[in-house]
């Protein structure tokens, strides 16, 4: 199992519980960005910078996610294809997207894209908070504490 994280709008505080957690847990951890990203140095820890452009971050973890991989991101759309990849997706504020899920809420989102278009909403989600940071916290735990279960029970 690796972690993919959608690092270009990655939240600072998020990117550093993931730091913890890799290092802890000894799970590997990916940051795909299109900007260079200081990351600590460790065996568990990479980055990778891709070309700039719209998507481009998006489809490379899209291309090198696999099944059993945590994909870190709030882009409903990568998401989705992560999820129909096998994979499993969490987003900063420690919701997991699944299969059942994952269509409700890009359907939600591309309702709220359409209707910001139109000028008819403005504005998107609150920052993040202490609340927010803990729940995400918490739901990587328990994902990785599942995960770890799932290995020890095949082994």
């Amino acid at each position: 199992m690796r972690i993919w994280v959608d690092a270009d709008a990655c939240p600072g505080p998020i990117k550093e519980i993931l730091f913890r957690a890799a290092m802890r847990r000894r799970v590997e951890l990916t940051l795909v960005a299109n900007h260079f990203l200081r990351v600590p140095k460790s065996p568990y820890v990479r980055c990778v910078q891709v070309e700039a452009g719209f998507d481009v971050a998006d489809k490379k973890i899209a291309a090198s996610v696999a099944a059993g991989d945590l994909v870190i991101t709030a882009d409903v759309p990568l998401a989705s294809t992560v999820v129909d990849a096998g994979a499993t997706a969490l987003n900063p504020r420690g919701q997991l997207y699944t299969r059942e899920n994952v269509k409700e809420l890009l359907a939600r989102r591309n309702l709220m894209d359409e209707l910001r278009s139109t000028g008819t909403i403005t504005g998107g989600p609150a920052a993040l908070d202490a609340r927010n940071l803990q729940d995400f916290a918490n739901a990587l735990d328990r994902y990785l504490t599942q995960r770890a279960q799932q290995a020890q029970r095949e082994q």
